[in-house]
This record gives C-alpha cells, sequence and structure tokens, in this order.
C-alpha cells in the first residue's frame, strides 16, 4: 500500500493546496474561471492529444473496451436514478446526481494518474472512457433532467426544453469542447505516424506538461469556492442525506460493478484483455468529475448538492482509491 500511496499522494496533495489557497484567500475566487479555462482549452487538450498520438489506434478505438464501459455507465446512472428519485429531488437533481455518480474525473486526473500507475499504455482505455462519459453519458443525463422541468415549464406557460433538445444541445457542448478533439487528433496522428513540426511539439509538450498540476490545483479551488460559498448563505444548505449515498455509489458500487460485468464479458469471450479491465476498473474507482458542477449550475439543478458530493468523493478516494490499485494489481 505504502509504494501505491507515494504515487497517488502528490495527485491529492496538488488538490489540497488549490483547496487551502482559495479557503486562504491566496487565489482570488474571481481567478478560478481563468485557471479553468486554461486547463480545458490549452493544457488537457495538449495532454490527451501526446497520450493520443502515442496510444496505438487499435487501444483508442476498441469498441469491446467502450460497449463495456458504457453498458456499466448506464447501471449506474439507472441506480443512482433508483436511489436518489424521491421526496424533494426532481428529475432535474437526480439526473445531475446519476452524472456526478457514473462520471468519473478522468480527465484532469485520471489519466496521468494512471499513466503514473501503470504505464503508458493505460492511456489507452482511460481515454475511451472519457469519450464514452463526454458524449454519451453527460447527453443522457442532461436530457433526463429536462423530464420535470418540462412539467414545470408547461404548468407555468414558459417556453418548454425537451429531453430531445436538451440532448442536442448536450452533443452541441462536447463539439465545442476541445478535448474530444485534441483526441481524434491524437488517434489520426497516431494512425498515420505523422510528426509534428519541432517547435510546434515542443510548444504542445509544455502545455502539456502543465496540465495535471494546474488541473489538480484547480480541482481543489474550485471545490473550496463550493464550499465557501455554501458556508456565506450564497448557496442553500445541503444536507448529508443526499450527499454521501452518491458519493459511496461512486466510490465503492461503480468499480465493483466495471470489475463484476468486464470479468463476466472476459468469460463470455468478449475480447477484453485484463490490462484493459484493471484501468476500467480504476477509473471508476477516481472520484467524481469536477466539471458536471459547471454543468448542474448551467441546467439549474442544485450545484451545493453536486459539488458536495465531489468534495467527498475526492477527500475519500486518496484512501479509497488507493484501496483499489492494491486490489486490483494484487490480482495477479
Amino acid at each position: 500500500m505504502l509504494p501505491i500511496l507515494s504515487v497517488t499522494f502528490p495527485f491529492f496533495a496538488l488538490v489540497l493546496c488549490g483547496y487551502l489557497a482559495a479557503r486562504r484567500g491566496l487565489l482570488p475566487l474571481a481567478a478560478i474561471p481563468g485557471l479553468n479555462s486554461f486547463v480545458l482549452f490549452f493544457a488537457l487538450p495538449c495532454m490527451l492529444y501526446r497520450f493520443g498520438a502515442t496510444t496505438p489506434i487499435a487501444q483508442l478505438l476498441d469498441p469491446n473496451v467502450a460497449l463495456m464501459y458504457l453498458f456499466c455507465a448506464l447501471v449506474m446512472v439507472a441506480l443512482v436514478l433508483v436511489v436518489t428519485l424521491r421526496g424533494r429531488i426532481g428529475w432535474n437533481d437526480a439526473a445531475f446526481g446519476a452524472l456526478v455518480g457514473a462520471f468519473p474525473n478522468t480527465g484532469f486526473m485520471g489519466v496521468p494518474l494512471l499513466v503514473a500507475l501503470l504505464g503508458a499504455p493505460a492511456a489507452g482505455p482511460a481515454i475511451v472512457t472519457i469519450l464514452v462519459d463526454m458524449v454519451i453519458t453527460t447527453s443522457l443525463c442532461i436530457a433526463l433532467s429536462r423530464l420535470g422541468h418540462e412539467d414545470n415549464n408547461a404548468a407555468e406557460g414558459a417556453a418548454q426544453v425537451s429531453p430531445a433538445q436538451a440532448a442536442k444541445n448536450a452533443l452541441k457542448g462536447v463539439a465545442a469542447n476541445p478535448m474530444p478533439w485534441a483526441i481524434l487528433t491524437g488517434a489520426l496522428v497516431s494512425a498515420f505516424q505523422w510528426q509534428l513540426y519541432a517547435p510546434v511539439a515542443m510548444t504542445v509538450g509544455l502545455l502539456a506538461d502543465s496540465a495535471s498540476p494546474v488541473a489538480l490545483f484547480t480541482i481543489g479551488a474550485v471545490l473550496a469556492r463550493s464550499n465557501m460559498l455554501s458556508a456565506s448563505g450564497h448557496a442553500p444548505q445541503v444536507p448529508w442525506s443526499s450527499v454521501l449515498p452518491v458519493a459511496a455509489i461512486k466510490l465503492f458500487v461503480h468499480p465493483l460493478v466495471v470489475f463484476a460485468v468486464g470479468s463476466a464479458a472476459i468469460a463470455w469471450g468478449v475480447p477484453i484483455d485484463g490490462f484493459a479491465l484493471t484501468v476500467l476498473v480504476l477509473v471508476s474507482a477516481l472520484p467524481s468529475a469536477s466539471n458536471v458542477s459547471m454543468l448542474a449550475e448551467r441546467f439549474g439543478a442544485d450545484n451545493g448538492r453536486i459539488a458536495r458530493i465531489i468534495l467527498v468523493s475526492t477527500a475519500a478516494a486518496f484512501f479509497t482509491f488507493a484501496t483499489a490499485v492494491a486490489w486490483m494489481t494484487g490480482r495477479g
């Protein structure tokens, strides 16, 4: 366990540094959107491009891995909806709770962490999961979030947004996100064995190297901002009963579902190798994706609840993720 913690500790320590910097006022809250923009539009696309360009195309376009992971994501969405769609929680909040319970923080945290733990081949399966979660899981949950919203708007005589239109808008958002395009560009470079002009390659490399530390620092700052807004009364207080079940499902149930489904698929002859399954299980053991908080805010869901789930899952994952790594790597 100690060798694993020696690898994972710096990643979670950077999240803590960002959290403390925002809490102590060393990082102005107004600067956090700028950090987010740098990571999303510059650093992270370069990192994903570099991994895509150096990963064999067969790993990036593995339909068996994609379909197996997608099936598990759908199971997780359904499970969280069943657990949370009751009482005061309507479709909008339940749908984004399902998204935060099914969408790991693979882009900002998972890819660099898994590569550090398992080596460069871990990037291929991890990148496949990013595409599945960004394109399908996110679009599905946004569409589901509109079910209750449509009824409310009809009662109020306001403009309606149908689930189909919401899904279409979500796909437009995916198209405007540079990360899928960076992965696609890297895949093309990998397929055709192209090489960037040396100064351009060096620029991309510098931005890629900055992605992991800045992204992790930014995660901590975003979590601190959400917590500070809630404590100051600018956001409603969130009961723990609406947070802990989803965080527990994300950290414990999700990797177990992926392991069970993946093991069954391999037993039935589906060509998924053991290493890819290990990567998928560890991806699912990651904390919730921090970008779900921004989506929840945009679509009018209870962003305080979503941010609290992300905060709890991120803090607990320091221990649970290391346990998952020890379990999966010790099986062989």
